[in-house]
């Protein structure tokens, strides 16, 4: 599935590559190049990105882009989620997905992507069992293995192997347990428009969900500016608490499996996620 794994700063630098299966030449990396500079904006460049003999799918997180080489045809959602899941799981090892943290702990870098992906196909990605695959750097930890020759890898099997739930430990009891389920729906509605800040604020008041609200509008270049080569892309974000514009209700939540008896409560919220309209 994934060959090869290339992070990019935002110099254009290649800082770091890990190969799985064989080692595709950094050339590769040729055409990313020629769409970026093609791109109005650094989050504008193609995720998808077909070449001669490969495919790269990329992701933009923290000022970095990581870059997946695949030589066959994968779904690309598939891979850019994975790609999310590996950005997260630096940030949380390390505090922050930065270019001089990443260099900073390079060696649990690689230990994490050889647990992350088995022969190119993700293997373990809950954060739950890579910390007890991979012990999380600390300082201590770092002067006993300089002084001992030892690594931050776990000597023992991680429990969360052994549950039915990946990312839950067995034998793992709360004293409260909760569910939640997010509902997330795009809706319409009117704005306001602040010059200065070039910000489109919309206030949507009460919804009908009956007859919902739609915004539609046109752009206009200023005096003497010169027409973008790209339509441009508009990033939205709404959040709407305790409500779900669909109407849509959890009529019944069962839950198994457990001895005692838990507490069920539902919360509703409709939000954007990241969305991008693009004209």
């Amino acid at each position: 599935m994934i060959h090869s794994l290339f992070l990019i700063n935002a110099s254009g630098d290649i800082f770091l590559e890990k190969h799985w299966k064989s080692v595709v030449s950094r050339s590769v990396c040729d055409y990313f190049f020629e769409a970026q500079e093609r791109a109005s904006e650094p989050e504008n460049v193609p995720p998808v990105i077909p070449t001669p003999h490969h495919y790269l799918i990329s992701v933009l997180r923290h000022r970095i882009y990581f870059v997946a080489v695949i030589q066959s045809e994968v779904p690309p959602l598939f891979v850019i989620e994975f790609l999310h899941r590996v950005v997260d799981t630096f940030q949380d090892y390390f505090g922050v997905c930065t270019e001089a943290a990443i260099k900073d702990n390079v060696v649990v870098v690689y230990e994490l992507l050889e647990e992350m992906l088995d022969n190119g196909f993700p293997l373990a990605t809950e954060s739950n069992i890579l910390k007890e695959l991979i012990k999380p750097p600390t300082i201590l930890r770092t002067m006993v293995n300089t002084i001992t020759g030892s690594t931050n890898v776990g000597e023992q099997l991680p429990t969360g192997q052994l549950s039915v739930v990946p990312w839950r430990r067995t034998g793992v009891k709360y004293t409260n347990n909760e569910a939640y389920f997010d509902v997330v729906e795009e809706i319409d509605g009117t704005y306001t428009f602040d010059p200065v800040t070039k910000l489109l604020s919309w206030d949507v008041g009460k919804i009908n969900p009956q007859k919902l609200p739609s915004l539609k509008g046109t752009m206009s270049l200023q005096a003497g500016a010169s027409k973008p080569d790209e339509n441009p892309t508009f990033n939205i974000q709404f959040k709407i608490q305790q409500m779900a514009i669909s109407g849509l209700k959890v009529n019944r939540l069962d839950m198994y499996g457990e001895k005692y008896k838990p507490f069920k409560g539902i919360k509703y919220m409709t939000k954007a996620g990241k969305f991008q309209v693009r004209t």
